[in-house]
């Protein structure tokens, strides 16, 4: 590949850009002089790009690896989140990619190391970086351990983020499945590092993580507009015995939801139950991935729908609550035509279910109420056990999310 593209080529990707790839593959023949598969190559991974690095998405000079260094790399909310958690003069990203995490720590850190073992991931990442005005990385073209055992140098902070597909490109999560096993090459890093931010999948239990891992101080849970992305361990030298948690859930309006909990301000939570009220409390997935299942309630003083509904209601309106706020219009039995009642002629809602035998699917089979509309359908169970259908609307002036 070419560094920088040739202006024939960029021109064929900037105005094919928005195009169909498949349909710009079968019409390669009406453009012998051009390298078109390469080219498509470029245009896919720049709108894989958009959503996530729309800068570099929309930036014509820069040059894109394979679509899946793309699909693995960081967002820039989530990278510019983890820049804001380092300090020091010295940083080494061990699985540099795509390289959007070491741009961000490059704007906060004197000296970054990107280490990657694929030299044409490299190349491309180094131009890049280097036609951004990233002047303060050093770029190494080797696998972890390999640096790690090399270099002389000691850094204030160590990254990772493991691969996590096996051979076969099927996705994994396991820590001892990843590349690099994370807890064979714990001493190394912990005698090169004097912090490790490691960067986990969502699927990972945390649980299971803290308890393999044994050298965690905190973690952060990371949701993007309530989609779960990442979790970050702080590992170190002194690891707590309740590692504290904070759930981070960041919006598209650049506001930012933080909840705090550990295990024994969860287990000291006592929960208070009742019937719902004027208001629904859903909480963000960042604070429910972490197991803050009890002291959120008992944090903004609201009560629980049931015990096993995480679902919480109120008469007074708590607007800073970190997570979805509705107002109850109605609760209904689980009977459909109860529920079309509230919906109109177009029969539409938005439905959710908590601690309720139906899937979404099956909620909408039995009722025929289809996606859309402006009211939400919460369907759980009361504390009697019975199965409700809360119908609600969201309230845009307190509901960040």
């Amino acid at each position: 590949m070419e560094f920088p593209l040739p202006a024939a080529s960029r021109q064929y990707v900037a105005k094919h850009l928005h195009d169909d790839p498949a349909q710009l593959a079968l019409q390669a023949r009406k453009h012998p002089g051009l390298p078109v598969p390469e080219l498509v190559r470029q245009i896919q991974a720049r709108q894989k790009a958009r959503l996530k690095v729309p800068a570099w998405a929309d930036n014509p000079d820069l040059v894109f690896p394979p679509t899946l260094s793309v699909e693995q790399a960081s967002s820039a909310r989530t990278a510019a989140f983890k820049a804001a958690l380092v300090s020091g003069q010295r940083l080494a990203d061990l699985t540099g990619g795509f390289g959007v995490d070491v741009s961000y720590f490059a704007e906060r850190i004197p000296e970054v190391h990107y280490v990657e073992r694929n030299a044409a991931l490299a190349d491309v990442v180094r131009f890049n970086l280097t036609h951004l005005g990233v002047s303060n990385v050093q770029f190494h073209t080797a696998d972890a351990v390999q640096f790690l055992r090399n270099t002389p140098d000691t850094f204030d902070w160590i990254y990772l983020d493991p691969a996590r597909r096996d051979t076969a490109a099927r996705k994994i999560f396991r820590l001892q499945d990843c590349e690099p096993d994370i807890l064979r090459l714990m001493p190394l890093l912990l005698h090169k590092g004097r912090r490790v931010l490691l960067k986990t999948s969502p699927m990972l239990d945390i649980e299971q993580a803290i308890l393999e891992l044994r050298q965690v101080r905190q973690l952060w849970v990371v949701a993007v507009d309530n989609e779960c992305k990442e979790v970050l361990y702080e590992l170190g030298p002194e690891p707590a015995v309740d590692p504290e948690r904070h759930t981070v859930n960041l919006l598209r309006t650049g506001q930012q939801q933080d909840f705090r909990l550990n295990r024994a301000r969860e287990a000291r939570a006592i929960p208070r139950y009742a019937e719902p009220q004027q208001y629904l409390y859903e909480p963000n997935v960042a604070i429910l991935k972490a197991g803050g299942f009890r002291s959120i309630g008992t944090a903004f003083e609201l009560l629980k729908l049931h015990q096993h509904s995480h679902l919480y209601t109120s008469d007074t309106l708590h607007p800073d609550f970190p997570g979805r706020i509705f107002r109850i219009r109605a609760t209904e039995k689980y009977d459909a035509q109860a529920l079309r009642a509230h919906l109109g002629p177009e029969v539409r809602a938005h439905v959710t279910t908590r601690n309720f035998p139906d899937t979404v699917a099956e909620f909408r089979h039995r009722t025929g109420i289809r996606e859309g509309g402006d009211l939400y359908l919460f369907a759980t169970t009361n504390l009697e056990g019975k199965l409700m259908v809360l119908v609600t609307e969201k309230d845009h002036g307190l509901a960040r999310i």
